[in-house]
């Protein structure tokens, strides 16, 4: 965690010249709020940081102060820091509203968010459809999926604000994350017939979730509706019908794909090659995907977790542990970290192939890296 907030440190102190708050550096004041380990001192500190401009101007310092204090579940100091901000008078400033309302959501305050929401009016801030969709979004963002169409509904009535193109992608979200794919196409119809252009977050976010429900023949309808409204795909879609493609089992049309994209474009991503990858393991052709992976550093991609994810378990499946054991290695010097019983199917694999070095080496890496209280062990036979 001390490397985190080193980060952050640096990323958010490099002002120069250094602004000054009273007698002390902002530079100095952020990295105090940064290394302060206890809450209720950061609290104090940051209420009294927070009475400089220039502090309040910080919007990161915001969004990380509330995320730590939202992992420890201190959600009574969370709203103590966000609460005291509206006796500012940039609290009439729509954006700064828009972000108190933006943490309390991403905190799960969602009851808070929407009382910020209310109050706005008192508090000589206009609501318009930016406050209405950061609303929105914090209602997404707490799960409170029964309450957002209702919300939207009764805003938009009450209010009468114009939702925009952000309003129906947080709605089409909102119906994606549920699961409900009809609803999602209903308000992209309604978005149609208001008059508002889909984009290609509008279409991605479709194409993702009918491929990843294996509702394969929908997405190739959102493929049309694309051209429709002349929206240009880019590898993210693509990526999400190679996904659609490795559910159903089309090897072939995946690899079609594929070399189609490595000549025309958009170019390929490491999560296209993933696909390519994940794909040929499940048809059983394991050699040319462990090629498909050796040749990523010429195409100048990293391989990340979903690789060896992939990969790793076919090896096991085929009893090649000794290839399996590399990968995991390089997974976990690449901070890639993997699930730990995958982890624990390899050591097993090895001790029972007699191959006792490896698996302890394997063993000691993981727990030196992240599974130290994982319970990532060598089986008694092998001790």
């Amino acid at each position: 965690m001390a490397s985190l907030f080193s980060l952050l440190y640096r990323n958010f102190c490099t002002t120069t010249p250094a602004t000054t708050v009273g007698s002390t550096t902002l530079k100095a004041i952020v990295g105090d709020i940064f290394k302060e380990r206890n809450f209720k001192t950061l609290v104090e500190k940051f209420k009294k940081s927070s009475e400089s401009y220039r502090f309040r101007c910080k919007h990161r310092i915001y969004e990380v102060t509330v995320r730590r204090l939202a992992s420890a579940k201190r959600f009574s100091d969370i709203e103590e820091i966000l609460e005291d901000q509206k006796k500012y008078n940039d609290i009439s400033k729509e954006g700064f509203a828009v972000r108190l309302i933006s943490l309390y959501g991403k905190s799960g305050m969602f009851d808070k968010a929407s009382q910020t929401f209310d109050q706005l009016p008192e508090l000589k801030c206009e609501r318009t459809v930016k406050s209405f969709n950061a609303l929105l979004t914090a209602c997404v963002d707490t799960k409170n999926f029964d309450k957002v169409e209702p919300l939207f509904r009764e805003l938009l009535s009450s209010l009468s604000i114009q939702p925009d193109i952000y309003s129906y992608n947080i709605m089409i979200h909102a119906y994606c994350e549920m699961g409900s794919l009809d609803s999602a196409l209903k308000f992209l119809d309604e978005m149609e017939k208001n008059g508002v252009t889909p984009n290609l977050v509008t279409f991605n976010t479709l194409l993702n979730t009918f491929y990843e429900k294996n509702r394969f023949s929908d997405g190739e309808k959102i493929w049309v509706r694309m051209e429709n409204n002349d929206c240009v795909p880019d590898i993210r879609s693509f990526n999400a019908k190679l996904r659609g493609l490795v559910l159903g089992g089309e090897t072939t049309e995946l690899v079609k794909l594929v070399e189609e994209l490595a000549t025309k474009g958009p170019k390929p991503d490491i999560h296209t090659f993933n696909a390519l990858i994940k794909g040929l393991c499940n048809d059983g052709q394991l050699e040319a995907a462990t090629r498909i992976y050796s040749e990523l550093a010429k195409n100048d991609l990293t391989p990340n977790r979903s690789t060896f994810q992939a990969l790793v378990p076919c090896l096991c499946e085929k009893g090649d542990f000794d290839r399996a054991l590399e990968l995991c290695k390089e997974s976990l010097n690449r901070r890639c970290f993997l699930d730990v019983g995958l982890l624990q199917t390899v050591v097993d694999g090895l001790v029972k192939d007699s191959k006792f070095d490896g698996a302890k080496e394997l063993v000691e890496l993981g727990k030196e890296r992240c599974y130290g209280k994982s319970g990532l062990k060598m089986p008694c036979d092998g001790e």
